[in-house]
């Protein structure tokens, strides 16, 4: 049986998120999305997130399979939101960001632990009101989105050299939507 449970990142596994983060970006790549391809995230990201006690990794038999941040709001890309409207427009959310599992460790259906933990963990920090966004392109990440109850909201503009465009999803938990 595995072990498989979410923890904060320490510095020490700064090497292997850049290492999860570059397989997800090839990963974008080879799916002919544009996300991530202007080299964001960067390092000083990465560190920012641990720093910050916002990253978190999925661990497999105590090996680091995956990544994740959750960023508490508000966010500057959120606040415009074109096509549609958040269901909760205040600022006590929290946004899933730079997800990625380890290339190691693909097609073991890894994402839906780390989803599942990530949302957990979000509502033991006191969120309800969770976002994300993604590339049009990036259909993997929308399937997981969408299979999570996430609801599409609109379009956000985030700073990315080669095509700024994200889909943005909401998740509600405990209230009406």
């Amino acid at each position: 049986m595995n072990a498989i449970y979410l923890r904060r990142s320490t510095m020490a596994e700064l090497p292997v998120i850049e290492e999860i983060i570059e397989d997800g970006r090839q990963a974008l790549k080879t799916a002919g999305s544009t996300q991530w391809q202007d080299d964001n995230p960067t390092k000083e990201t990465l560190v920012d997130d641990i720093k910050q006690r916002h990253s978190w990794v999925l661990l497999v038999n105590g090996q680091v399979a995956g990544v994740a941040t959750l960023l508490p709001g508000p966010e500057d890309d959120y606040r415009t939101i074109t096509g549609g409207h958040w269901a909760n427009d205040g600022d006590d959310y929290v946004t899933i960001h730079r997800v990625a599992i380890s290339s190691h460790f693909r097609g073991q259906h890894l994402s839906s632990y780390l989803f599942s933990d990530l949302l957990t963990v979000g509502q033991a920090l006191g969120y309800t009101n969770f976002r994300i966004d993604t590339h049009a392109q990036n259909q993997v990440m929308q399937h997981l989105i969408k299979k999570f109850g996430f609801l599409y909201r609109g379009t956000v503009t985030v700073d990315d050299q080669l095509d700024p465009r994200r889909v943005a999803f909401e998740l509600n938990i405990g209230k009406e939507d």
